[in-house]
């Protein structure tokens, strides 16, 4: 046994031995290879780590002795020496090992904890650890003071990385709610994809409010696919939707303009059982808002089908109404005769479709005839069905007999003439009103020309027939409403008094864009100094014009003085004119071939320093366009004369004058973005989208 472990130190001792002289010899290597400079800085972290790496020696007697000799003397001893140990003893006592205070290791450290980011502990707004439920008030609190953006840093930032707590399907449904308010759309659904990968279960409430973000959607048509593919993982997973949720989902295929698809949803529903109501009609009357050439056809056969099934229409049913006649035309004259001028005692006339006709009753008051979806949605399309088979003369849907000696023509008002204004409370008493079927006598067998926005009001009563039919269905005219009906009568003073009067009747008190919208129809009309008569009248009831208001004057400053005149109003009120103002009067100067006025103009912008939108770039493109069948050297014109100069001005005119980009919609919603710095570390402080 002795002579093994004998043995076994003579082996160490023989390896350490060599180990000793490699590791000698390699860093005899390194020592020569380094400059002198060098080696004063690597000396000292060389003994540092050797003073780690070795283990502390085991201190016996014989160390004890051997630790007063001298470093000469200890390598001697070591050729020599045989017994167990001694050469790693004598290897490990080279170095001692030095102990430190706790104020070098604060100096060590120090640098490192400067260079170190700081990182703040979260402090909640109020001090304390805030619930879920509270993060909700909140939300719901900054959404109803127009504060989208705060409500989803707070809920972002605040709750779900700052507090880290776990959100409830209240949180996402509010904000979601909000998001769909403002038309939202990528937002809304990004909250949602979130919710569905946490596990929490989405309500009837969320689904509505996903279908009214994709409704309010600036891009209609975005949101009309997003709001189909919804519908279809919803029909998927076997989820039901309730009466409010297909009313949502009505309403985003109502705003993308598809009534066909309206007809569609409408089927669904009462296959679901879900009942019609006035709101149904309304998101329909809004379909038919968006096709501009049969418009006010569709929205009047819409409105008399309401009325057949016993539903009586609300105030904001009236005034989609006067919006439709605003903007939409009555497409072909003799089918809206056809279909349109029918007395209430004629049963609704079934078009052959090539199936039978299924009638569904809705229960919703006392009914006066059950709804027939196949006929109503025909009657509807009946000129693109009837297209369609190659029957589109106008005689097959007369539902009258022409050759009667007493039949005449519906008088439409002349848009033209103001005079027949004054004589309307005398003749619309005996006009039909296409509101009320039951007014269309059997001689009436046509309508008119239906040209203006004035032709088509008198269709539906004029003023008094239009307001007697409200005061039917027991409503009073809103603000709105009597707006709305300023825009489409003629313009005059004697209409504008009417509307004043009514308003004081019904107890409505007028504001400034109920005047700043006849002013715009007085100035349409080019008459200067009426616009600027109600704006006097404006002035004088204590209300203060504003840019909307001399925006609107604008439309009738056909030469450079009246421009002028316009600047120096507009500086005395304490207001800059903007880019509406000036597209206004560029267009009068374009609609004249003034290129002088064009210049003067582009002058005045560069001295304001307003910049362009695109609106007002397309009519200086239009106006440094020569006409096309125009030839210079054929024949000449004195207002092209100058068109040679503007056009040099104009470019000149591009390149030091900085564009108007339009802001996006969703801009003043969004989270601001993480800040990247050089080394590519994104910053703590900022919250991505």
């Amino acid at each position: 046994m002795l002579r093994s472990t004998r043995m076994w130190g003579i082996f160490t001792r023989n390896t350490s031995v060599n180990v000793i002289k490699r590791a000698s010899a390699s860093s005899n290597e390194r020592r020569s290879s380094v400059r002198p400079s060098e080696r004063v800085h690597q000396e000292p972290l060389r003994l540092y780590s050797e003073s780690v790496t070795l283990s502390p020696p085991r201190w016996t007697e014989s160390n004890k002795t051997r630790s007063d000799a001298s470093v000469s003397d200890r390598v001697n001893e070591e050729d020599s020496s045989d017994v167990f140990g001694d050469y790693s003893r004598s290897f490990s006592s080279r170095r001692t090992f030095r102990k430190t205070s706790s104020e070098l290791l604060d100096m060590r450290y120090r640098d490192d904890e400067e260079d170190r980011p700081v990182v703040q502990k979260f402090r909640s707004k109020t001090g304390r650890k805030n619930t879920a439920y509270w993060y909700f008030l909140q939300c719901k609190k900054l959404i109803k003071e127009d504060k989208l953006g705060e409500a989803l840093v707070l809920f972002e930032t605040d709750m779900l990385k700052g507090e880290r707590l776990q959100a409830e399907e209240y949180n996402y449904t509010v904000l979601i709610g909000g998001c769909g308010r403002v038309g939202y759309l990528k937002k809304a659904f990004q909250l949602y994809n979130k919710m569905k990968k946490r596990g929490i279960e989405p309500s009837d409430a969320t689904y509505t409010a996903l279908f009214n973000a994709c409704a309010e959607s600036p891009w209609k048509q975005s949101g009309l696919d997003q709001a189909i593919k919804l519908k279809q993982e919803l029909l998927r997973k076997n989820i039901p939707l309730s009466a409010i949720t297909w009313q949502a989902l009505l309403k985003s295929v109502a705003l993308a303009g598809d009534l066909k698809s309206c007809f569609q949803i409408l089927r669904e529903m009462l296959q679901n059982g879900h009942p019609i109501t006035q709101e149904t009609f309304h998101y329909l009357l809004i379909s038919c808002a968006n096709d501009k050439q049969h418009g006010f056809r569709l929205a009047l056969q819409v409105w008399q089908q309401m009325l057949r099934i016993g539903i009586k229409p609300d105030t904001q049913n009236y005034t989609i109404l006067l919006r439709i006649a605003r903007d939409c035309g009555i497409g072909n004259p003799g089918l809206a005769s056809a279909l349109l001028l029918k007395r209430t005692e004629k049963v609704t006339p079934k078009l052959t479709s090539g199936r039978k006709s299924r009638q569904t009753n809705v229960k919703v008051g006392t009914l006066c005839q059950p709804l027939d979806m196949d006929a109503f949605e025909n009657e509807l399309f009946v000129d693109t069905h009837t297209q369609s088979h190659g029957q589109a003369e106008e005689s097959d849907f007369t539902p009258l007999n022409t050759s009667q000696d007493d039949t005449q023509v519906l008088p439409v008002l002349s848009s033209a003439s103001l005079t027949c204004q004054s004589q309307l409370p005398t003749q619309s008493s005996h006009l039909p009103n296409l509101l009320d079927p039951s007014t269309c006598s059997s001689g009436v067998v046509a309508l008119g020309p239906v040209d203006s926005a004035s032709d088509r009001l008198a269709l539906i009563g004029n003023l008094d027939g239009f307001l007697e039919k409200m005061a039917e269905d027991g409503l009073e005219p809103n603000l709105k409403t009597i707006t709305l009906l300023a825009d489409v009568m003629e313009p005059g003073s004697q209409s504008m008094q009417s509307l004043i009067n009514v308003a004081t009747k019904s107890g409505v008190k007028l504001d400034v864009t109920f005047f700043n919208t006849i002013i715009r129809r007085v100035a349409k009309a080019g008459d200067l100094h009426g616009a600027k008569a109600v704006k006097a009248l404006m002035v004088d009831r204590g209300l203060a014009a504003n840019t909307q208001t001399f925006c609107s004057i604008a439309l009738a400053c056909r030469r450079q003085k009246d421009a002028i005149q316009l600047f120096t109003d507009m500086e005395s009120c304490g207001l800059v004119p903007n880019a509406h103002v000036y597209s206004a009067l560029i267009s009068q100067a374009c609609k004249r071939l003034d290129y002088a006025y064009l210049h003067e103009l582009l002058l005045h912008m560069t001295k304001l320093q307003v910049p362009p939108n695109d609106v007002i770039i397309r009519q200086l493109e239009y106006a440094a366009q020569y006409p096309p069948s125009y030839d210079k050297l054929k024949s000449r014109n004195i207002y092209l004369d100058k068109i040679d100069g503007f056009r040099g001005f104009y470019r000149k005119w591009l390149e030091f004058m900085p564009g108007q980009e339009p802001p996006h919609p969703w801009a003043k919603y969004r989270s601001p973005k993480p800040e990247t710095d050089q080394d590519g570390v994104t910053s703590q402080n900022q919250v991505s989208e």
